[in-house]
């Protein structure tokens, strides 16, 4: 039902960080940063992320950095050289970390693109700064990503966007559809007020006065925490009724892929 996905950094690591170590739920306000910062625990609202599980995704992501770099050295040069760029990149982490818990592995799965623009701002980028170090020239190309979105949205027969909360994730799936004219539908879901000038804040219409809406949409805007409303709106829609897919072990899907292996042999 998803043709691509625009998501920060965080976003990104911490899916991968959850399949390896679990966060934990803490408070807002009952944990202060000074004590929390003796004992080695990095506070995100209200979840608590120890050291130690940034240690298990630098264990996770090193060795990954080095793999794509023998690849792009490997290559040939000319048209089939080897380019990383970050879509390209979390294609392979949701296929490395193989857990069904992962939204990037599903993304793998079935070929959905995840566009990342500020790839670098979170741990993703120190492992890339940490890798620079231990080996030069590795390279994340930027440039391909922008065509690939923008050109999704120009060969669209019709646009929506569901936009959860702000910042750089908002505007660039919108003005990836500036390319085409404005999207044909779009939700946006998120806290920001129009007063602070944010773009987060922005209300549909300014997005409207750009191109990046439809003069014929009916755009809405949803103020509130998306964490509540994000899933209530999914429930109501394509959800609905839907199949509840139980999560399988690796040992699990292992053994079904034997079986249908199997059966497919014995057609």
């Amino acid at each position: 039902m998803i043709d691509c996905i625009v998501t920060t950094a965080g976003g990104i690591e911490e899916d991968i960080m959850k399949c390896i170590t679990p966060h934990h739920l803490g408070d807002f306000e009952k944990y202060k940063g000074p004590a929390l910062r003796m004992r080695g625990i990095n506070r995100i609202g209200n979840l608590l992320v120890p050291n130690a599980n940034y240690v298990a995704f630098e264990e996770f992501m090193m060795p990954l950095l080095g793999k794509l770099h023998d690849e792009q050295d490997a290559s040939p040069a000319g048209e089939d050289k080897v380019v990383w760029t970050p879509s390209k990149l979390i294609d392979r982490m949701g296929q490395e970390i193989d857990n069904e818990e992962s939204v990037y592995y599903w993304c793998h799965k079935n070929k959905i693109p995840v566009y990342c623009p500020a790839i670098t701002d979170g741990s993703v980028g120190d492992m890339l700064y940490f890798h620079s170090y231990a080996r030069a020239g590795f390279v994340l190309d930027i440039a391909q990503d922008i065509r690939g979105i923008n050109d999704l949205a120009v060969r669209a027969k019709a646009s929506g966007m569901v936009i959860v909360g702000g910042g750089v994730v908002k505007h660039h799936i919108c003005n990836a559809n500036l390319m085409r004219n404005g999207a044909n539908f779009s939700v946006y879901i998120n806290t920001g007020q129009a007063f602070d000038g944010s773009d987060g804040g922005a209300p549909p219409d300014e997005a409207l006065s750009w191109g990046k809406i439809r003069l014929d949409a009916t755009p809405v805007k949803v103020n509130g925490d998306a964490t509540v409303i994000f899933p209530l709106v999914v429930s109501q829609t394509f959800a609905k009724g839907g199949p509840k897919m139980p999560l399988r072990t690796k040992e699990e899907r292992a053994a079904a892929e034997e079986r249908a292996a199997a059966e497919e042999m014995a057609k």
